[in-house]
């Protein structure tokens, strides 16, 4: 089964407590992982950021969630125990612990409303995310994603509504960016012999020069299909070339695809999509408009010696 949400988790945190011993965050890993019977894929899975195992964050967030109702308390570093309250809950015997559940106390409810009033005057539907199975790092990823999408696609209807000058330059700042071609003067005049029996540019893979790869792009609406990719890579041999880059504005068929994926030598083909991923990653006619940075606890710091 796949990881469950972080609500899913608080009852069995809660019902290990119950032996109102001390424990530890790496203890409620192991044990939860077990009482779910997660398999170790599930274990490895990690949040989008790929920083962070999803397992950990929304066990995290429920242990947080408990803490916040009262029904646990931290004894020392990533150690807690259950508290009065929390014991009494489990005397209830409820079928499920969920934040509904956690709004019974104050202490939660004006934890809630001190993190959530922000988000429910600016946008309604962000409030009815906090609701739903995501932890917040995750909604908080959810949205960056979203509004990533939502870049890509204006990119590349921008990137389609150039010149096909203002292309050729686009290309050049995103492979220098990436390190290839040395210097834009030198990347310039690569890229400038255009139309060279199928190649529309050469271009140094490193700075140093020591190998170059062959380059094509197309400013196209209509998918690249394999005679195209096929045609491209003869180009490639008749210049007795090993590398090559293959960039269009629209998308590859799947029969280019695989035609690259059989042959001798290493062709990339870039669509549109990774195309506009690329110039968000390079920040090629991009500019930062915010940046959030998300902070844990440095544990370290508080360790008495």
């Amino acid at each position: 089964m796949a990881v469950p949400d972080y609500q899913s988790f608080m009852l069995p945190f809660l019902e290990i407590l119950g032996d109102k011993k001390e424990h530890t965050l790496q203890e409620m890993y192991r044990r939860l992982s077990d009482h779910f019977n997660l398999t170790d894929e599930d274990k490895e899975e990690l949040l989008p950021s790929g920083r962070q195992l999803k397992l950990h964050n929304r066990i995290g967030w429920a242990r947080t969630y408990l803490k916040k109702a009262g029904l646990l308390k931290h004894s020392g570093r990533g150690k807690f125990y259950i508290t009065e309250r929390g014991l009494d809950v489990l005397r209830q015997k409820p079928s499920k612990i969920d934040t509904k559940y956690l709004e019974q106390f104050d202490e939660f409810v004006e934890f809630r409303t001190s993190n959530s009033i922000q988000l429910e005057n600016e946008d309604k539907t962000r409030t009815t995310l906090i609701e739903t199975e995501l932890s917040p790092e995750e909604i908080l990823e959810a949205s960056y994603q979203q509004l990533r999408r939502d870049l890509m696609g204006e990119i590349l209807d921008t990137v389609k509504s150039c010149s096909p000058s203002f292309f050729e330059k686009l290309v050049i700042d995103l492979l220098v960016s990436m390190g290839y071609g040395g210097s834009h003067a030198d990347a310039g005049k690569a890229i400038g012999r255009s139309g060279d029996e199928g190649i529309d540019g050469i271009i140094n893979e490193d700075k140093l020069g020591l190998d170059v790869v062959y380059i094509q792009a197309k400013r196209w609406e209509n998918p690249v299909g394999r005679p195209t990719v096929q045609a491209f890579a003869g180009s490639l041999e008749g210049q007795r070339a090993r590398k090559g880059v293959l960039i269009t504005t629209s998308r590859f068929t799947e029969d280019a695809h695989e035609y690259v994926s059989r042959i001798e030598k290493k062709i990339v083909l870039i669509d549109g999509k990774r195309l506009a991923e690329l110039m968000i990653d390079f920040n090629i006619g991009v500019s930062n408009k915010a940046e959030y940075i998300v902070k844990n606890i440095d544990s370290d710091y508080f360790e008495e010696v």
